[in-house]
């Protein structure tokens, strides 16, 4: 196996003698490289912070040249290197930077000291043994991925590095019946808050119902539902309340992969965001007067007192809003325009699912009932008959 690349380094090398003892070549610090390379940096023992400089001169030269030329293999490039450009050049625009730079995170401190050379299969399979789900593992290695194809594609190292992921669980198809969703709605409404192991008037989730209330008339995401405004608010989505309209897409944000169409609101949701911004809201979920960042413990709580289970998540609304949709009819081009995704998982709710097939299959099985009469053979009784027709 050969031996693993290590990289410019420092090496002191110590001072040579003759034969009479004395000293011939002084001691001196050397920056060595790989394949045997070694170049000196003039400082002796004393003087280490030189050598320092010089070993990051060296290394600064090289990446130049190495950038020019395109001609850097995975061998000589830092997973650190990678993963740093992808944040500051990529990850620093996206949607979400914060959580982008925690997974990166996690990755730094299994791959940080690891060069693209020494990224496999058993490499990425140790990863995702040592994180706590399978999932997490896999959307960080995504990034992974990412970081190292946009490294390659900006000609900063010649050799193609594959990232070997974890299987992708099922989609979830956790939707809710209008009886759960009305249980569900009721005690958020409904909850007061426990203190000392009394109930309050503090009605600490009429918020979590507001959440609720828009997610299921709307299907929208949960970010999209918390960031959005009630007002024109730049970095946010925000709702027309005079024209009806959801721009879910936040103001000056590039359009990604998570479709966030604007879309035309029911009169039934558009009269109770009326109402409360009339009340003084200038979101759409609030608490405290500010707009509400996480949703996720304060539904998980509602979810618990309605006695719903763990699989009911922010998202599950999503499911459920598609999933009735499909279930009424709706045609699929305006599922998808609306909530700007139509996937396999909720078509067989759809009254029209593979119906054309269905239709094409019993038509042929009664043809074929009609040409299996045509074909049964003769009774022996009319193989016995005449078939001369008498002529009066």
């Amino acid at each position: 196996m050969p031996e693993r690349a290590k990289g410019p380094r420092l090496w002191f090398r110590r001072a040579r003698r003759n034969s009479d003892g004395r000293i011939t070549h002084a001691g001196i610090w050397l920056i060595r490289d790989d394949g045997g390379y070694s170049e000196s940096t003039r400082c002796g023992l004393d003087d280490r912070r030189g050598a320092e400089q010089a070993l990051s001169n060296y290394i600064a030269r090289n990446q130049v040249i190495q950038a020019a030329t395109g001609k850097r293999d995975a061998a000589s490039v830092a997973v650190a290197d990678v993963v740093a450009l992808y944040l500051n050049e990529v990850a620093a625009k996206c949607a979400r930077p914060k959580e982008a730079a925690g997974r990166a995170k996690k990755l730094l401190a299994f791959f940080g000291d690891k060069r693209l050379s020494d990224v496999n299969g058993i490499l990425c399979r140790a990863y995702v043994a040592q994180r706590p789900t399978d999932a997490a593992a896999r959307r960080e290695l995504e990034d992974l991925r990412a970081a190292i194809n946009y490294h390659r594609k900006e000609g900063l190292c010649t050799d193609v590095v594959e990232i070997v992921l974890p299987d992708e669980h099922a989609p979830r198809e956790r939707w809710l019946t209008r009886s759960e969703a009305a249980k569900l709605l009721l005690c958020a409404w409904r909850y007061r808050e426990i203190q000392k192991g009394v109930a309050t008037d503090r009605r600490s989730r009429r918020h979590v119902a507001r959440f609720i209330l828009v997610g299921l008339y709307t299907g929208t995401r949960a970010s999209a539902i918390c960031g959005a405004a009630l007002q024109p608010t730049e970095g946010r989505g925000w709702i027309d309340l005079e024209r009806g309209v959801f721009y879910r897409r936040p103001m000056g944000r590039r359009e990604t992969k998570k479709r966030q169409p604007a879309i035309p609101l029911p009169a039934a949701l558009l009269s109770h965001l009326r109402r409360w911004k009339r009340n003084g809201q200038r979101f759409v979920i609030e608490w405290n007067a500010q707009p509400v960042r996480a949703i996720e413990k304060a539904f998980a709580g509602a979810v618990a007192d309605a006695k719903l289970g763990p699989d009911v998540t922010p998202h599950a609304l999503r499911h459920t809003a598609i999933t009735w949709a499909a279930q009424e009819g709706v045609p699929e081009h305006e599922i998808c325009g609306y909530y700007g995704i139509f996937e396999e998982v909720y078509a067989h709710h759809h009254p029209d699912h593979l119906s054309k097939a269905r239709d094409a299959l019993g038509k042929r099985k009664r043809h074929n009932q009609v040409v299996a009469r045509h074909k049964m053979k003769a009774t022996e009784s009319e193989q016995r008959a005449s078939n001369v027709a008498k002529i009066r």
